[in-house]
């Protein structure tokens, strides 16, 4: 008895929702959307995709690697109503920044949202006034859907990639291990704090791809949403409370991410705060037969193999770059200058990391940085500023002995000789502390 009165409700609780269309189906008799819902996606739609055409959510739709597909909006003639409405809309007093220079936060990218807004609310009423008598945009919804699905997903991927292989976060250089921390930017706290601890970086990585995966397929598309929209959340506070410019782009990722979830928001509710039976997606398949449906999925699959595979293939070239896999200095090292020498008055360290670049410390522990060249053959570490082509220094190089190194030459007209003294990178707390699971005091130092 008890059996048959729970089949009945069951029963009776399924005849509420409505039965899910036949694949790719949209039924004539569908409920007409309201006038703010229509108004809504029509804004939504034409917003959206304008920012995934002029933004960097174009290069990621198509990584080919070492090649960056330039920004449709820092390009011609867009570009030019960008520097127009920058001019005289807002009166900018200096010109626009268009250079990659690795904000996403530039004077701009700002002007550029703006031009979108309105461009995108114009382009709202003009479609409002010529199409106000279709009842609903269902057929459009769904390729809109897919388009953002692939959108945010290929973005997660990159960023999931990236940080899988600890390139976005580095562990902290030379220079930042004997820089003051009060001397550290915001940005640099969170930046290398988070690359200071590898394993969680990677972590961070691996939930981005993972909600990356679901999206780019249909079954676990509203799962893969709330996944990003987690991630995009977490990313885009991180970016606002430690001033990483990168506001505007996490916070489109957000966006994106609930407007792929905003159809399923009443099952989901139904889902997790109430006991009714939740009922299936009555929203369409792209095509009408099964077979178009599976050609579908094969190519959406096929597609983000080919994201993934692009990314991987450009990740491991920028780690050979930039990352682990990097050449070092030949004097790799944080030198340190004998503190009984005259020319410790002037320079406090010498570090060579990058092989292109030295940074010389002084006493204060503001840094000079120089472009370098180093002739381990003729023993000749060449010095010269890439803004001032004229100047230049030379030294001669000895190791002495084991940890131990001078350089003699000339810099700014007054010769200068330096004995170093090498800081062993083990040294440093940061380094030497390692990972404890029994401690039976904080260790907070």
């Amino acid at each position: 008895m008890l059996q048959k009165k729970t089949m009945d409700t069951v029963e009776s609780r399924a005849t509420e929702f409505p039965t899910p269309l036949p694949a790719g189906m949209v039924s004539s008799s569908q409920p007409r959307w309201g006038l703010p819902l229509r108004i809504g996606f029509r804004f939504l739609f034409l917003y959206l995709v304008l920012f995934s055409l002029f933004t960097q959510i174009l290069d990621g739709l198509f990584p080919i690697p070492s090649i960056d597909i330039p920004e449709l909006g820092e390009l011609p003639p867009f570009r030019n109503v960008v520097s127009w409405t920058a001019a005289h809309i807002f009166h900018a007093g200096t010109p626009l920044v268009y250079s990659d220079t690795g904000s996403g936060d530039r004077t701009f990218d700002w002007v550029l949202i703006f031009c979108l807004l309105m461009i995108s609310v114009a382009g709202t009423a003009v479609w409002s006034a010529m199409d106000r008598k279709r009842p609903h945009y269902i057929s459009l919804h769904k390729w809109f859907q897919l388009g953002l699905r692939f959108a945010v997903g290929s973005e997660f991927l990159l960023y999931g990639v990236i940080k899988l292989a600890k390139l976005q976060m580095p562990f902290p250089p030379l220079a930042k291990l004997v820089e003051p921390f009060g001397d550290f930017s915001p940005f640099s706290v969170l930046w290398f704090s988070i690359g200071s601890a590898p394993a969680y970086e990677m972590f961070v990585g691996c939930a981005e791809i993972f909600g990356a995966i679901l999206l780019f397929f249909p079954r676990t598309a509203t799962f893969g949403a709330l996944v990003c929209l987690a991630d995009a959340i977490e990313v885009f506070v991180l970016n606002m409370t430690y001033d990483v410019p990168v506001k505007l782009t996490s916070f489109h990722l957000v966006m994106m991410s609930a407007v792929l979830l905003a159809p399923e928001l009443r099952r989901m509710a139904s889902f997790f705060f109430t006991d009714r039976v939740t009922a299936p997606s009555t929203l369409p398949q792209l095509f009408r037969t099964t077979r178009a449906n599976r050609i579908a999925l094969v190519t959406q699959v096929t597609f983000a193999v080919f994201l993934t595979v692009m990314n991987g293939i450009e990740v491991r070239l920028r780690w050979y770059q930039y990352g682990g896999g990097a050449p070092k200095s030949p004097l790799y090292g944080i030198w340190n200058v004998d503190p009984g020498t005259p020319e410790s008055h002037t320079w406090r360290r010498v570090i060579f990391d990058n092989p292109r670049f030295v940074q010389f410390q002084r006493p204060d522990d503001s840094f000079a940085t120089f472009a370098v060249t180093v002739n381990i053959d003729a023993g000749t570490v060449t010095l010269t500023k890439p803004a001032d082509q004229k100047w230049g220094a030379r030294f001669d190089f000895q190791r002495v002995a084991a940890g131990e190194m001078t350089l003699s030459g000339e810099m700014d007209g007054a010769p200068l000789r330096l004995q170093l003294h090498l800081r062993e990178r083990s040294q440093h707390m940061l380094i030497s502390r390692g990972f404890q699971w029994v401690q039976e005091r904080t260790f907070g130092r």
